[in-house]
């Protein structure tokens, strides 16, 4: 009767020490992994030099500018309303490169809203002049930037005008509309800046 007693104390302490031994090896293992799987992940420096960035989108709500970063630079992410839309038709007597002739998007955004979606302008906030950042001004007097503004980005370093689809008034510094980066959707509302590519 003791030899069992002892025997069964044994196989409790054996399978105490195997449960100790399976759980202290598990936590081993996932933190010898957790390095190995951080570093596949994009740096913070790796984005900035250029890895794609994913946008949430849910909180970007009609005639809101979300801006977001990339390649050290500042993207714009622009919710335009159908009375911004409309706008645009107005205007291509006004701007210098009204069919985005000029290669500053990729193909899927040459068309009149500049955009894949037409609501959702995606462009950089850097001026094609000598690269500052325009500001948004969609509601001005027309006193401060001349009648035929209604609305878009203004250069305030040397004046440049640009319409809410990107592209540049005529007679104004800036040589070519702002730039379209390659972006693509990744469902209804997660947007990727810095690739077009399904594999991305």
């Amino acid at each position: 009767m003791a030899d069992i007693e002892k025997k069964q104390g044994i196989n409790s302490r054996r399978r105490f020490l195997i449960t100790v031994t399976s759980v202290a090896g598990g936590i081993a293992s996932a933190a010898i992994a957790t390095p190995f799987v951080m570093s596949m992940m994009p740096s913070e420096r790796a984005k900035a030099a250029g890895a794609p960035v994913e946008v949430d989108l849910t909180k970007l709500e009609p005639g809101m500018l979300l801006l977001v970063e990339w390649r050290g630079k500042v993207v714009w992410v622009l919710d335009r309303t159908p009375e911004m839309l409309a706008t645009l038709k107005k205007l291509d007597g006004e701007v210098a490169d009204p069919k985005s002739e000029k290669q500053q998007q990729p193909p899927y955004a040459q068309n009149e809203t500049r955009s894949i979606k037409p609501a959702i302008l995606v462009v950089e906030g850097v001026c094609t002049h000598l690269g500052c950042s325009p500001v948004f001004r969609k509601d001005i007097a027309p006193a401060d930037l001349g009648p035929d503004w209604i609305g878009g980005f203004f250069c305030p370093c040397h004046g440049s005008k640009f319409d809410l689809a990107g592209r540049v008034y005529k007679h104004v510094p800036a040589p070519t509309n702002l730039v379209v980066p390659p972006h693509m959707y990744l469902s209804d509302t997660r947007l990727l800046i810095g690739s077009d590519k399904e594999s991305a």
